[in-house]
């Protein structure tokens, strides 16, 4: 399969599965000109010789979804090892429990996959040198990997006379060492091995040989990471042993600006003097030629999952990530080989008592019980909505079981049937909605509702933590006739009142498909059931978003904090901060309307966005973002924003658009359709606004994707890009309008300091009549405290401008106490109206700014926004 570079967009077969590819001419490596088609045509080539190497194993992407960039602008990296929430069902997935988690990695097993992941721009595949086992387990590795890495002064040459070095001691040991230059500065050499040694074994040996090649050349070589030792040297990392490392996938592409491989060599060729990296064209040529030069260092695995030397097995089924989560010598859950025959229509809901009260909620398909748990348990009225949150397919045998899972194993506590039965199937879309009528037991926890014939949907709102995905699950109004409705708490004993019919919309009918958009509008109208019109009070803007006694909306804000002050990284998002000014976004009607994070209208100042609604994919909605212009290395500059902040005219926001044009940086989303969806988690925001906005081509409206990263990888990728910071949001958080809120954290690389100006001094010499420097205050209570005078930064256009603002807002006494008197001295005060932002270095002993620079004005806040950032 090859997909043509000419197409933007097609749907294809692959392997018997259904993609759709778009975007194929988007360039994805400008230095050359390589586009997402070239790209995909590639992997296609060299399919059966990557798998060999990286199938059954689970897989980390490196993904650069705007294009990997030029050494001048270089593109964003998204680090992603949980399996994407959209992912087609058919990619084969494994978990791997950690101590208090739990990861679900996708597998390049097949064509289809790889596919799919060159359709995502997962540039870079990197893999352990172990396979999952026929059980879902670990297996041993079957491989041994040296990396040889070289430091400052030294390059592939010195990798290659390493790797010489190295081959007859291992060969010495019984193995074969087979070369691979890395495509980014290094050589890695893998050796076969036979399963039979643990990976913390093989580590063992692999740092005892570095140490060895350190010792006999110690010139060349060195076995410590630590930078400051490998000046001139070829770092042997014996580190990529570790079961938990991983090591770019042979025949995996590069993420650097040219479109390098990890090309399997021969030793012949490494010792060419003219050695040196191959791009995709030049692996191309050598597989048709040469075929795959690596084969003998990895055992293959055929199309069915028998490895050849045993033991390290593939699972190919639905219950792969089951089994690997659970020990059937220690649960008394059934742990099949093999999933059950398709066609039945069984449910199952069972009390969970874990660490804290739960249902799981099971459909049987396709010869397993998709599940999700669900800590309120099924609704039983249609005006709450409660959370489900899918987990691992389970085994048909599931369906009768009740027992005790023993304390420690996965899952443990009591499990009781709660409801069981039959299903009538309506609708059901992979991963994105289910339509169902459950026909439960007369004496079962459904029928304590009312009746044991109910009618669900369950709607798809994005992804959660640990690679699982958020759902919620809601009771249809439209119910079938035989079901009679009644007032009953819920299964949690929450009482949720009246559970009949809306007057007026029928008892018995279907009539009216309700779709996932139906189901948002119950939420919506159940968050407004107090209101007299449900049409008027979508009319105005949601109530947990209106400001009190106005029509503005108020974004959420953050805190200022650092990396050591998340406690519990897994369980926040990271994003990048985007140094712009703060834009809330409503379109209603057609029309779109950009507010200042204090309300003022700003939608005649960036008239570019004004084209919102038509990348909308609902009707209305309420969005907030950031405002940014991008300088020549397309990073985000606010200073040439604030030649875009400060227009009024109409001719001068056309000029200024046309030399610098803004982008809208959507992050959230409030109200889509009328419904309120501040009181949502993040991440199902985060879900849903990714699908009700499409991305401007040109750039100007954008969806940036949240960092699929640790906190440490996502605070070096934001510094590697020049880039201010990140915004850690907690995953279960709320969007509270107007506050500051702790589940927002703002962590920066460099000190700025929001600031309102309370006076200024005049210049010297020639700038005797002009403004010399501000001096600038932040609030202290209810009064203001100094904080220094700031005149770096300020341009001669900036003084002439702020002269004549600054003049109209003179007064005689100064507006606070503890400005220096050599700052005062010839000080000309100012009412204290003006908000300003500079960069420091640090703050003195007495709480002034060391080294301010300014960065420019604020008019999109008061004095009442400023808070102080130490």
């Amino acid at each position: 399969m090859a997909p043509p570079s000419s197409a933007r967009q097609q749907t294809v077969t692959v392997d018997g599965r259904t993609l759709r590819l778009s975007n194929l001419d988007k360039v994805l490596y400008p230095a050359t000109g390589t586009t997402k088609a070239d790209v995909l045509a590639y992997y296609a080539a060299v399919a059966p010789h990557l798998i060999r190497h990286a199938g059954h194993r689970p897989v980390t992407r490196k993904r650069w979804v705007h294009g990997v960039g030029t050494p001048d602008e270089p593109g964003q990296v998204f680090f992603q090892k949980n399996i994407d929430d959209n992912a087609p069902s058919w990619v084969p997935r494994n978990a791997i429990q950690h101590k208090d988690h739990v990861n679900v990695y996708p597998m390049v097993n097949d064509l289809a996959t790889l596919t799919w992941l060159g359709q995502i721009a997962a540039i870079e595949i990197h893999v352990p040198q172990w396979r999952f086992g026929a059980d879902g387990a670990k297996g041993n590795p079957d491989r041994l990997v040296l990396d040889l890495d070289p430091g400052d002064g030294a390059g592939i040459a010195e990798c290659a006379e390493v790797a010489r070095l190295a081959r007859p001691i291992l060969q010495d040991m019984g193995l074969e060492p087979y070369p691979v230059t890395s495509g980014s500065k290094g050589i890695h050499l893998y050796c076969a091995l036979d399963g039979g040694q643990t990976s913390e074994q093989v580590s063992a040996v692999a740092h005892e040989l570095a140490r060895a090649l350190e010792a006999d050349h110690p010139d060349l070589a060195v076995s410590d990471m630590k930078k400051a030792l490998r000046s001139g040297k070829v770092l042997v990392d014996w580190s990529q042993n570790n079961a938990n490392k991983t090591t770019v996938s042979p025949y995996s592409l590069r993420g650097r600006f040219q479109p390098t491989v990890a090309a399997p060599r021969t030793w012949e060729e490494l010792d060419d003097e003219d050695l040196g990296h191959l791009d995709y064209h030049e692996v191309m040529q050598r597989v048709e030629s040469l075929g795959d030069v690596l084969a003998p260092a990895t055992t293959s695995v055929d199309a069915g999952g028998d490895d050849e030397a045993g033991g390290n097995a593939a699972p190919s089924d639905r219950l792969s990530t089951y089994r690997a989560m659970r020990d059937a010598t220690k649960t008394p859950e059934p742990v099949p080989d093999a999933v059950g025959p398709p066609g039945g229509n069984s449910f199952v809901i069972q009390e969970h008592h874990a660490r804290r009260l739960h249902y799981d909620f099971r459909l049987e398909r396709d010869g397993v019980l998709v599940s999700w748990a669900i800590p309120k348990g099924p609704p039983l009225t249609p005006s709450k909505n409660h959370l489900a949150v899918q987990t691992e397919d389970h085994p048909l045998d599931y369906g009768s079981f009740e027992g005790t899972i023993p304390k420690g194993e996965y899952g443990g506590g009591d499990v009781a049937i709660w409801d069981a039965g039959t299903y009538e199937l309506e609708k059901w879309r992979d991963g994105k909605e289910v339509i169902c009528t459950l026909h439960g037991k007369p004496d079962g926890g459904l029928a304590r509702g009312g009746t044991a014939i109910r009618r669900y949907a369950l709607i798809n709102t994005g992804g959660g933590a640990n690679g699982k995905s958020n759902w919620l699950i809601h009771l249809m109004k439209d119910q079938p006739a035989e079901a009679q409705q009644g007032s009953h708490a819920s299964p949690t004993g929450d009482e949720e009142g009246e559970a009949g019919q809306e007057p007026g919309s029928g008892t018995g009918s279907r009539t009216g498909q309700e779709t996932a958009g139906s189901v948002a509008r119950d939420a919506g109208s159940a968050r407004t059931s107090d209101s007299p019109s449900r049409h008027a009070e979508a009319a105005r803007p949601p109530a947990g978003v209106r400001a009190s006694g106005a029509g503005v909306i108020r974004p959420m804000l953050a805190t200022l904090g650092s990396e050591h002050g998340i406690a519990d990284p897994d369980e926040w998002a990271y994003e990048m901060k985007w140094d712009g000014v703060r834009c809330i976004a409503t379109v209603r009607d057609g029309r779109v309307t950009l507010a200042s994070r204090n309300g003022i209208d700003t939608t005649v100042t960036y008239p570019e966005i004004g084209d919102l609604g038509e990348y909308l994919s609902a009707d209305s909605a309420v969005l907030d973002g950031e405002i940014v212009a991008l300088n020549g290395k397309g990073r985000p500059d606010f200073g040439l924003l604030q030649t875009r902040m400060k227009l009024t005219h109409t001719a001068e926001i056309a000029a200024a658009r046309r030399t610098t044009p803004v982008r809208l940086m959507l992050f959230d989303l409030l109200e889509l359709d009328g419904n309120d969806l501040t009181g949502l988690e993040y991440c199902q925001r985060r879900e849903l606004l990714e699908k009700a906005v499409d991305e401007a081509e040109d750039g100007h409206i954008q969806v940036p994707p949240a960092l699929d990263a640790t906190l440490e990888e996502a605070v070096e990728a934001s510094r590697q890009l020049g880039l201010e910071g990140i915004m850690a949001k907690r995953l279960s958080s709320d969007y509270q309008p107007g506050a500051r809120s702790s589940s927002w954290v703002k962590i920066k690389h460099v000190h700025t300091q929001e600031v309102v100006v309370v006076g200024w001094r005049p210049g010297k010499g020639s700038r005797t009549a002009k403004v010399g420097s501000l001096l600038v205050a932040v609030p202290d209570g209810v009064d203001l405290r100094y904080v220094g005078r700031v005149g770096s930064g300020l341009t001669e256009r900036d003084l002439a401008e702020v002269g004549a603002r600054l003049r109209k807002l003179a007064r005689k006494t100064a507006p606070l106490d503890d400005v220096p008197n050599a700052d005062a001295s010839d000080a000309h005060w100012v009412r204290p109206a003006l908000v300003g932002e500079v960069q420091y270095s640090e703050h003195t002993g007495s709480g002034r700014l060391r080294h301010p620079v300014w960065r420019g004005w604020r008019p999109d806040k008061t004095p009442s926004d400023v808070v102080v950032e130490l």
